[in-house]
Formats: C-alpha cells, structure tokens, sequence
C-alpha cells in the first residue's frame, strides 16, 4: 500500500495542484509525460471514442452526444472540464457525476503509476485526465467523449486516438498557447485527427491548416454546410432539420423538436453530435427514438441557462461566454428571447481573455454592468474591468465589485426596486462566475428548505 496519500477527495485536488511546478491554474502543453504514466498504468482503448475540440461548443457536444447514447442503451463515460461547482462534475458514467469513492480510487492508481514511471510532474489537468480513463475502464463503459481541455494536439485528452474526431468552430481564445490567427488554433485542434479516421468539422468555413492536416492524414473529412448541416423550419419554430449529403449528391433529411439546450448555436452544436453518431451507426447502433429523445432531454447547467422568473425577481441568464466569439452568441440570445425593458449584466473575467472584445460584442445592450474581481492569479479584477468597458462601451454605466457573488447581490437589489418591471440579469464572463451565482442561488434554497451546508468550491479551468 502506498504511503502519504490522500483520504479524501478534497485531498487529492490540494495534492494534485502541489505536482507540478505552475500548480493548478498553469498549464504546461504536451503529451510526454502523460503518455509515459499512460504506459505504466497499461492503459488502452476499450470502446469507441470521440473527442471533441473546438472554440467554443465543446460541452454541449459532448452533452448531446452523452444523453443520445444513454437513452440508446450504452454505457458512456464523459470527460468535460471545467467544473462549476464539484470536480465529479467532471467525470460522468452514464451522466451521473463520478462518485468520491471512484475518484479517489483512480486517483490512488495514478498517482502509483506516476511514482513507478520516475515521480513524474503531471498537472493537475493531465492527472485528472488519466484518471477519467481509469474510471470508464472500472466502469466497463461502452463508449467515450472526451472534452478536449485546451488546444487538441499537445492537449492530454490526445493521449488517446479518437474514433471520430469533432472540431466544432475555430475561433481566437488563449492566443498565447494557440497562436494569434485562426490558422495556427486551426494547426492545433487538427492535432486531434488520426490518419484514416473520420473527422468532422462544425465551421463552415475552416482554416486551410485544418483542412490540410485531414489531407495529409487521409483523414475523411466532413463539413458543416458541406456535407451535413441543419435548417431552421421557419413554418414551426417547434422543430428544425437535420441534413447530410448521400453518395448520390442528394440529401437525406430528418426533422427533430428543439434540442433541450437553448440557443441558436445549439442546433449547429446538435447537427455536429447526430453526424457523429451516424459516422458510427455499425458500432454505436442508435434509434431514431433514441437521437430525438436525447436532443430534446440534453441538459447542461450555465450554458445559456435561463432561470424561471419567481415574483417580482428578474429573469436571471446564467452562460459560461469567456471569448468574442461566444459573447457574440450570447448577444444573440438575448435578443432572441423577447422584449426586456433592461438588461443588467454580472461579468467576471480572467485576466488572459480577450476582454475588451468580449465586452465590444455587447456594447449598447447592457443597461449597467456589475463588474466583479475574480481570485486567484488568473483573476481580473473589477478595477481592470472597469477599464476594458470604458474602452469597449463608452458612456456605459458600470459599478465594481470585489466578487461574483457581491456583483449579483448589487444587480439583485437594484432590480427588486423595480418591482414589476420585465427586467433581466446575465451573469457570464467565465466559469467562475457562473458558479459563484449557481451557488448563490443552491445556498438560498437550502436556506427556504431550513438547511445551512456549504457546497465544494470551484476548482475550474478555462
């Protein structure tokens, strides 16, 4: 039995941050050293695999690729990050959050395994990912998508070959690992393609290095516009279709109700998750009641996640938006959702965002923003906020905040003063401020419910 290590898993996380030098916020690309713990642990594949890259829409993906395939019978295992509220979050079967006890075993393998191979440095990204592995081999899960963490070719969830691998769209974010231009991020989630393997695109309009990289792979690519896609049937705003392209040139449609997951975006992220299952269809058999049940029953918390209005309170939107690309979207949402008299946004950022465009794909649409200060290194505070609005939205008004959850008090007790108006609060910027309001709104209904217990906290990484 090894010594010095942890009981808990509370433990572990502490552990896992203290392996490697930048702890748990740093990062550090390649597949080195996972790979050489990999090996000690005897790791291989097991089941059909799909990874999943990408800007932005990773999760949903995963989300619609998770709740079609439990409702066609098989067991699968879910790799997301980051969490919002509790690391288990992070690692599903069957979409139910890994227990403690799961965790922890695997993390004890692991950990035997990195000892064995030279007391490698793992970061904590890197020794949760081989752990994920560890838990759906336990598990006995019948097929895997896994959540590309960072980038895709250096990133640890690469460690392992993907059946289909899915780039759902190529944008900027994290500039200082990815590249400055689209085709150096497209290089890198190319990096998860392998050679013969089906690989499927959600952007329409990819860079050529994607396109060259499934080349030299002789990887069959498939493109959203191309070869697949979908349609909005404007005669019914209850339904949207499906569409790929035969061999005969021609296409072949299927009509679906509304995903569960809200958002226009959702249903390119929809059309990417049934492809991917189609390129499948001899190993993953799914039924057609399957795919409709579980693009209508997918479910993941803050991604433009809207909560009912209760009395006189503002609707409250909660979306994990932390880049240009996915505020845009966000702002499109918004404007989707009907009339408001006022929106009020509770944003909290981490200081290696693109924060001034973040903020400039919502300028004249924010009747007062409540900046919030972040923790931690990576944290921006309310201050630096402040100044990115200043830039972005001039004239806007604004007010600062030392945390997450103080900036959604402020925005909470200027709305109830308007009691009765169709007002709205958008909480967004970054997982953790996400989780800040979701714990907010945990703690009030414990509270109504007679309990006072505080949730774990948030060890996310974007």
């Amino acid at each position: 039995m090894m010594k010095n290590v942890p009981r808990d898993l509370s433990a572990w996380l502490i552990y896992l941050e203290s392996l490697h030098p930048k702890g748990q916020a740093g990062i550090e690309l390649g597949l080195a050293r996972a790979r050489r713990v990999s090996a000690a642990l005897g790791q291989r594949p097991f089941c059909p695999i799909v990874t999943v890259a990408g800007t932005n829409g990773k999760g949903s993906t995963v989300a619609y690729l998770e709740s079609i395939l439990v409702r066609a019978g098989f067991r699968v295992g879910c790799y997301t990050s980051p969490h919002l509220l509790r690391y288990n979050e992070r690692v599903r079967v069957d979409g139910r959050p890994a227990s403690d006890a799961a965790l922890c075993a695997a993390f004890a393998e692991v950990e035997a395994a990195r000892r064995m191979a030279g007391n490698i440095p793992l970061t904590y990204f890197e020794f949760g990912t081989l752990a994920a592995w560890q838990v759906f081999a336990a598990a006995g899960c019948e097929a895997l998508a896994l959540e590309v963490g960072l980038g895709g070719r250096l990133d640890a969830v690469n460690l392992y070959d993907a059946d289909v691998a899915l780039v759902t769209v190529v944008d900027l974010d994290h500039q200082e690992w990815l590249g400055a231009d689209r085709e150096s991020v497209g290089f890198e989630k190319a990096g998860i393609f392998r050679a013969g393997r089906p690989a499927l695109c959600g952007d329409a309009d990819p860079p050529q290095s994607l396109l060259r990289r499934a080349a030299q792979l002789n990887a069959p690519l498939r493109r959203m516009g191309w070869d697949f896609g979908f349609a909005v049937m404007e005669a019914s705003r209850l339904s949207w279709q499906y569409w790929r392209r035969q061999e005969d040139g021609r296409p072949r449609r299927r009509n679906f109700a509304y995903p569960g997951l809200r958002g226009k975006a959702q249903l390119q992220d929809a059309a990417l998750a049934v492809a991917a299952l189609e390129t499948l269809a001899d190993r993953l058999p799914v039924s057609a009641q399957a795919m409709r049940e579980g693009l209508a029953q997918a479910a993941l918390p803050g991604r433009f996640q809207v909560l009912p209005k209760r009395g006189d309170d503002p609707v409250l939107v909660l979306d994990v938006a932390h880049n240009p690309q996915a505020m845009r979207t966000l702002a499109e949402n918004l404007a989707e959702m009907g009339f408001f008299d006022h929106t009020y946004a509770v944003l909290g950022m981490l200081a290696d965002k693109d924060v001034a465009g973040s903020v400039a794909a919502l300028r004249g649409k924010i009747r007062h923003w409540f900046l919030a200060s972040l923790p931690g290194i990576r944290g921006l505070t309310a201050a630096a906020l402040a100044e990115a609005v200043r830039q972005a939205d001039p004239g806007a008004s604004f007010s600062c905040h030392a945390s997450p959850r103080a900036a959604l008090a402020a925005a909470q007790k200027r709305t109830r003063k308007r009691a009765g108006e169709n007002d709205r609060i958008a909480v967004f910027g970054s997982f953790h401020t996400v989780a800040a309001a979701l714990e907010v709104l945990a703690s009030a209904r414990r509270s109504s419910n007679g309990q006072d217990r505080t949730g774990e906290g948030n060890a996310a990484h974007e």
